[in-house]
């Protein structure tokens, strides 16, 4: 393909149109590119491994086309990457390890693929990520302890997967988050206390896992939290008192557990 000669491009934006084929290997040799931009076509066949020697790279976005195929262990060279979307394909495999080598990362999004296989441990390298969205997928296996490591979180969406396993405690660690989505997966376990020290936690939705024992007081301390969402669990014991320190709710729902005792005064 003739664009790989355009070698001194920095900036290639073919966005919103109705293209299709497939991503020409070629595009490897535009090692000067900044920013491609290829969202809301109508491409297919697989992403090409070539763009891995785009070293220069800060903004892919490949989102809402036809892609298939794995995604290429390539990208990982791609340490100045700042934007990877790639959501709104037919994606599958793993996600590989080598991701965690983008620590210049602020935004992932590779949601509504057909991923699977588990979260790698790798994720929590990516230190300035902002935007973790793996939702939609089919990813199994539990969450890595690791991800508590990603202190600028503002949002982490894992929803709509197949994972299993506990929520690991250093999800506290995530003191930054707005917004924790892990709802219809099969989590099991307890809500771990915590989750108390997100304290700028606004949604925290939890609805349609396997989630026993009882809800853990410390959820309390959630006092910016605006939805709390544990319908459809095994949620047992009573419902914390501490509850009624959260004056910011909107929308609160329980239903569908195990809970006795009183409705707190």
């Amino acid at each position: 393909s003739s664009i790989g000669s355009l070698i001194y491009l920095n900036e290639l934006t073919l966005n919103s149109n109705s293209l299709t084929g497939s991503i020409p290997s070629s595009i490897g040799n535009l090692i000067n590119l900044n920013e491609l931009i290829l969202y809301s076509n109508s491409l297919s066949g697989a992403i090409s491994s070539s763009i891995g020697s785009i070293i220069n790279l800060s903004y892919l976005y490949l989102y809402s086309n036809s892609l298939t195929g794995s995604i290429p262990s390539s990208l990982g060279n791609l340490i100045n990457l700042i934007e990877l979307i790639l959501f709104l394909n037919s994606l599958t495999g793993s996600i590989p390890s080598s991701i965690g080598s983008l620590i210049n990362l602020n935004y992932l999004d590779i949601s509504f693929n057909s991923l699977t296989g588990s979260i790698p441990s790798s994720i929590g390298s990516l230190i300035n990520l902002n935007n973790l969205d793996l939702d939609s997928n089919s990813l199994t296996g539990s969450i890595p302890s690791s991800i508590g490591s990603l202190i600028n979180l503002n949002y982490l969406f894992l929803d709509l997967n197949s994972l299993s396993g506990s929520i690991p405690s250093s999800i506290g660690s995530l003191i930054n988050l707005n917004d924790l989505y892990l709802s219809s997966n099969s989590l099991t376990g307890s809500i771990p206390s915590s989750i108390g020290s997100l304290i700028n936690l606004i949604f925290l939705i939890l609805y349609s896992n396997l989630l026993n024992f009882s809800i853990p007081s410390s959820i309390g301390c959630l006092v910016k939290l605006n939805y709390l969402v544990l319908f459809s669990n095994c949620l047992s014991g009573s419902i914390p008192s501490s509850i009624g320190s959260m004056t910011k709710l909107k929308f609160f729902s329980i239903s569908s557990n195990l809970l006795t005792g009183f409705i707190f005064s």
